[in-house]
């Protein structure tokens, strides 16, 4: 009879196995023992010590590649890589899934105090070892080819439009496949857990609508408008006079055909252009501007010349109302799987740094709404409908794209349950001239 110890250092052939060399190797790392059960490509298996195979996740590590690109990119990047290549998996087993594998580790991390920890030499030339042995040591592989390659001068105008295209020009079937109706990606407004995810939707539009204080025949400017949600709601449901400015050419298609198939021409024009270009002329302010989660793609330097631009274009006294992510730490961007394979150049701050950049911007806070928990069930709703729409997804785009978005989701709804992220609607008004902003107000 063998133990957990045995079995964990042999392949299926009884010979020694990598799993047992990689976890001894890996322990000066982690602070201790390897906190998953670990199968690797010579089918041999580890199991931490003081519990059953099903008290941990499974990760399989089905190449040496996925072990090469840890020690070219230790930590997020490199598994993040092996992850979308599926050079690493984490198996739906034992009611372990991608989410709960991944709260098991970050717990571990915090308990084991791992962020920030100093790795001694000897640690690292036992790695560097372990890896000759397994026969991992060897040349970078290749960035995955869903990996985001943007160049240029940090946010340029041709750069920006290079890392909106990325993301959002993907292919508007695919986000419809995972968007509800009004294609709203951006935080919903949930009432109770079990509102629909369309229903959310249309709640944070009618909640933007009424906080900006929308009425017909006033005109306004939306910065950044996606796929439309927020302007089409607004002219077809307040009676706006819409302006929309994007930089992503497919969501221009989209909004287009919106717009003619609902017969809003009179109400609603979008522009291709740059939000540093949508200033209107002295005298032709709007009456209110929106810009939902477009704040994040501005950069840090260029954060007060898209605050100018939010002033300039309403008129005195007319409202503001930014949507924007919020983030504290050392990545700002997210996080290196958040920077390279979704949304390159991206920078978040908490959001009293934000409120302060734009009251230096010369605008007025009046409110700031905290909706961080809403942004759990919003990804959750996203979630399943990209799992409900899996075949379709990858007869789409392809299995590295699926499992890009997988992990994305699956983070990103953890990030925001956990604390690491929030989201927050903050309400403004250009001084200058009389609000109509109530004393009382019931948005």
């Amino acid at each position: 009879m063998t133990t957990t110890a045995d079995r964990s250092t042999e392949t299926s052939t009884g010979a020694p196995g990598i799993a047992h060399r990689l976890a001894e190797a890996l322990e000066p790392f982690l602070a201790g023992p390897l906190p998953v059960r670990l199968r690797c490509w010579d089918g041999s298996e580890f199991v931490p010590p003081g519990g059953a195979p099903s008290d941990f996740p499974l990760v399989e590590l089905r190449s040496a590649d996925a072990v090469r690109r840890l020690l070219w990119h230790p930590g997020e990047l490199g598994a993040a890589q092996a992850y979308v290549t599926g050079e690493l998996d984490v198996p739906e087993v034992d009611g372990w899934d991608l989410d709960k594998a991944l709260t098991h580790a970050f717990a571990v991390s915090r308990e084991r105090g791992l962020s920030g920890a100093r790795i001694r030499p000897r640690a690292l030339l036992e790695a560097v070892r372990a890896a000759v042995e397994i026969g991992a040591l060897g040349k970078r592989p290749a960035d995955p080819a869903t990996q985001a390659d943007v160049k240029g001068r940090l946010h340029s105008k041709l750069r920006d439009r290079s890392a909106i295209s990325f993301h959002y020009d993907l292919s508007n079937a695919f986000y419809e496949l995972i968007l509800e109706k009004n294609m709203a990606y951006s935080c919903g407004y949930h009432a109770t857990p079990e509102v629909s995810l369309e229903e959310a939707q249309v709640a944070k539009l009618d909640m933007v609508c009424r906080k900006l204080g929308l009425e017909p025949g006033m005109r306004m400017l939306d910065v950044g408008c996606g796929w439309g949600s927020l302007s089409l709601h607004a002219a077809e449901h307040f009676g706006a006079q819409v302006t929309g400015v994007t930089i992503a050419a497919e969501q221009k298609k989209f909004i287009d055909a919106r717009i003619a198939e609902r017969g809003l021409q009179d109400r609603v024009t979008i522009r291709l252009q740059d939000y540093r270009d949508a200033v209107p002329a002295a005298g032709q302010e709007y009456d209110a501007v929106g810009s939902l989660e477009m704040g994040e793609h501005v950069g840090q330097k260029n954060y007060p010349t898209y605050a100018r631009v939010l002033r300039e274009s309403v008129k005195p006294g007319g409202r503001v109302l930014v949507q924007q992510m919020s983030r504290s730490g050392k990545w700002p961007g997210g996080g290196p799987f958040i920077q390279s394979f979704i949304a390159p150049d991206m920078h978040m701050r908490p959001v009293g740094e934000t409120v302060a950049l734009l009251e230096a911007g010369g605008l007025e806070v009046r409110d700031v709404h905290a909706m961080r928990e809403h942004y759990v069930l919003t990804v959750a709703g996203w979630l399943e409908r990209f799992h409900a729409h899996r075949e379709q997804l990858v007869a789409m785009m392809g299995e590295e794209v699926y499992r890009v978005w997988e992990l994305y989701l699956v983070g990103g709804a953890m990030a925001f349950r956990d604390g690491r992220m929030g989201v927050d609607q903050i309400l403004m008004v250009r001084p200058g001239g009389p609000h109509t902003l109530p004393a009382v107000r019931d948005f």
